[in-house]
């Protein structure tokens, strides 16, 4: 999967038969390219009854990794979720542990806002939901859109009755680097965690 190839892509939820009944369960994701071709999967790898218990009572609170794998089901790198009650973090590693980058949500009255680190944890993308689009995230990179995160109407029934959402994932900035793509592709995830789980 390299992702300099594209500068469209679309992130979609997996139903899962128990959000009818209330249940939370590990959310799965299909990545698809601009002709709808799945390219990659990411899935949450918390199982077991232990990790059933604490989807219900915690939401996504808790410790828990996604690992994204390549149209071959071959693992590609891993987003890292620590126990925080606040100012919730995933954090990018490939397969060998190596740190890739961070998401880092920030304090914000009005907006909803975090913020991208390269390896070092230094910022490289400032993020923000304009109030007037509340279901689109723009990356910028000193004061310029890069790409963007939008969020897509998935249908009454779904909307009302499951978890299940639909990103768009929009690379404006062609000179962007692979990690930083990256770091985007993992944004639609954790946005999706964040701001659209029923908790």
């Amino acid at each position: 999967m390299k992702l300099t190839d594209y500068t469209q892509l679309f992130v979609s939820q997996k139903f899962e038969a128990g959000e009818l009944f209330g249940f939370e369960t590990r959310n799965k994701y299909q990545i698809l390219d601009d002709k709808k071709n799945p390219i990659a999967f990411a899935a949450e790898q918390r199982k077991g009854i232990f990790g059933f218990l604490l989807r219900q009572y915690f939401g996504h609170w808790y410790k828990f990794d996604v690992h994204f794998f390549n149209a071959n089901r071959d693992l590609t790198f891993i987003a890292h979720h620590p126990f925080r009650w606040f100012f919730t973090r995933i954090e990018l590693k490939d397969t060998q542990g190596k740190q890739i980058g961070a998401i880092q949500k920030r304090f914000s009255l009005l907006t909803k806002r975090f913020d991208v680190e390269n390896d070092q944890g230094l910022v490289i993308l400032e993020v923000a939901s304009p109030i007037w689009k509340l279901w689109t995230f723009i990356f910028k990179h000193q004061g310029q859109d890069v790409a963007a995160v939008k969020k897509k109407w998935s249908g009454l029934l779904s909307e009302a009755f499951t978890d299940k959402d639909n990103f768009i994932v929009e690379f404006t900035q062609t000179s962007m680097s692979e990690e930083e793509r990256l770091l985007v592709l993992a944004s639609a995830v954790f946005v999706d965690l964040l701001y659209f789980e029923k908790k």
